[in-house]
């Protein structure tokens, strides 16, 4: 067998190039295929930055497992590489009696999860910690935190070309075919042509073309079927006041999201989201921002009475590439190698939303023994 590249990895968010990094670190050939012209310009930098702790997902889930797992690695990277981070920590808040008992609920799956670190706060310890809060009860997880993703993924990059491996921007994968068992031939437009590559592995993390790339897929297993994307917007706004926080706050959570929730950036400036809004296509056009500004400032003064009048203005938006229809319950990662469709050589990952960029080096180990 003759191949041009040993491994192809499709698509240079945060996931991708710490799956690229991680094996090229090992001795492989590596090279990332990009479509757009700079690396994390969806998912991975249209989100919160937070480095969560595990509290929220499914007992045994992989989301679950590799946000534990992938916390732990994530702070450690990010401490070797001379990542910005901020270990500042959450209150998770119950505005109200009948949020106790769910916030009881979120703390016995965290224990279970592997996420020892809780502590139940009264109300008074938490206004101690942020006296603008208005909250009966609220746990503190002391682990979790914030990054500076673009420099992550820079340092992922930088991982990736010292170990000889290569990304190619603008080049976009418009085929896939299996020749034979460890051979692939791709191909790619870029600059208006097509040319073909061929390669030993293929690991899609495309992110929110990740569905489209499994189905270009044939795969062994007749039955095998790549997860539909299901795209859910949501929006964030920033806050032009000085924020008097030193926490990330966070509401209790819906089934399908965390809550329209108060992060902080590197520079100790406040944004506030991301709400949820299922649609048929990736479109980042803010929907309404003056009906979106006022179901935020209802939200956030549940548990900030002291929001200031006109302090919130839009910012940016971001797309989940969820893999579950609105109302039907939410899916796990959905990370697929040979077991799945047959196909030797060949891992796809979708669905990989909150908590993606805090598992990032967790996936990477994962398709590794995957591909190996």
């Amino acid at each position: 067998m003759s191949v041009e590249v040993e491994t192809v990895v499709i698509g240079a968010g945060v996931v991708g190039l710490a799956v690229a990094a991680e094996r090229a670190s090992l001795g492989h050939d590596v090279l990332v295929v990009e479509r757009h012209p700079a690396f994390g310009t969806e998912t991975s930098s249209r989100n919160s930055e937070v480095i969560h702790a595990g509290i929220y997902y499914p007992e045994g889930s992989l989301r679950a497992k590799l946000c534990v797992e992938g916390k732990k690695r994530l702070y450690a990277f990010a401490e070797e590489h001379k990542v910005p981070f901020d270990r500042c920590g959450k209150l998770l808040v119950a505005t109200n009696e009948a949020e106790v008992d769910e916030l009881a609920r979120i703390e016995g799956r965290a224990i279970r999860n592997g996420v020892g670190d809780l502590t139940r706060l009264t109300m008074a310890e938490a206004n101690r910690l942020e006296p603008e809060i208005r909250c009966v009860a609220a746990t503190l997880s002391p682990s979790t935190g914030i990054i500076d993703s673009h420099s992550l993924m820079a340092a992922f990059e930088t991982r990736l070309l010292d170990a000889g491996g290569q990304v190619a921007f603008n080049s976009e994968v418009v085929g896939i075919v299996p020749v034979s068992k460890g051979e692939f031939r791709l191909s790619i437009s870029s600059a208006g042509e097509t040319s073909d590559l061929t390669c030993a592995r293929v690991v899609n993390a495309a992110g929110l073309g990740a569905s489209r790339i499994g189905c270009m897929l044939r795969p062994a297993k007749s039955e095998y079927v790549a997860p539909k994307l299901y795209p859910a917007k949501g929006h964030y706004f920033a806050l032009s006041a000085r924020a008097p926080f030193k926490h990330l706050v966070y509401p209790m959570p819906s089934p399908d999201a965390l809550g329209i929730h108060l992060t902080l950036d590197m520079s100790g400036a406040a944004k506030f989201g991301p709400d949820i809004h299922w649609q048929d296509d990736i479109d980042y056009a803010f929907i309404d921002p003056n009906a979106r500004h006022a179901v935020f400032a209802k939200e956030i003064k549940r548990y900030w009475p002291g929001l200031p009048e006109g302090a919130l203005v839009p910012a940016y938006t971001g797309i989940r590439p969820k893999i579950y229809a609105a109302g039907t319950p939410p899916a796990d990662f959905a990370i697929h190698g040979e077991n799945e469709h047959g196909v030797p050589g060949f891992v796809g990952l979708y669905g990989i939303e909150s908590p993606g960029l805090t598992a990032s080096l967790a996936i990477a180990d994962c398709v590794a023994r995957l591909l190996d």
